[in-house]
């Protein structure tokens, strides 16, 4: 049976009927067409899947949709400026090479973003351990460690 829900998307309010079982990564992807957001694991292990709701990053391939009525959602989409100027942690993930086939780098530079707001000056130590529900199966994380102090710094 549907259910009707709403939300704030990137700043734009959406609607929509979805059924009780639909995932909010289905949800974003499918309903929204908001790709950005991936689909790794199915089991909130990877972090491919990380958004902001409510201003705080979480992981929404284990979550329904209508667990995010009346939310604030931001996807990587929703990220950069108005005129297309990416968000300090985008210029540095770009700018420090941190990523290579770009899947994990999303959820990565989502993840990273919520880290500096708890850690404004992260060591490479609390970086690693942050980013530890988060993925990436080819840079060895060298670079995304060296992009995540960039943007920190960059942000501040």
């Amino acid at each position: 049976m549907p259910v009707r829900l709403s939300m704030t998307v990137n700043g734009r309010a959406v609607s929509a009927e979805v059924e009780t079982r639909t995932l909010l990564v289905n949800f974003i992807r499918e309903q929204l067409r908001l790709t950005g957001t991936h689909i790794g694991c199915d089991t909130a292990q990877c972090g491919a899947c990380t958004i902001r709701m409510n201003g705080k990053a979480v992981k929404c391939c284990n979550m329904l949709a209508i667990q995010a009525d009346g939310a604030q959602i931001v996807t990587i989409e929703g990220i950069a400026a108005a005129d297309g100027k990416l968000h300090p942690m985008q210029e540095a993930f770009r700018e420090h090479h941190g990523l290579q086939c770009g899947f994990c780098t999303p959820g990565m530079v989502m993840s990273a973003i919520d880290l500096v707001r708890i850690h404004p000056n992260p060591s490479e130590e609390t970086v690693r351990a942050e980013l530890d529900g988060n993925l990436c199966r080819c840079t060895g994380y060298h670079n995304i460690v060296k992009a995540v102090q960039a943007g920190a710094k960059a942000m501040r």
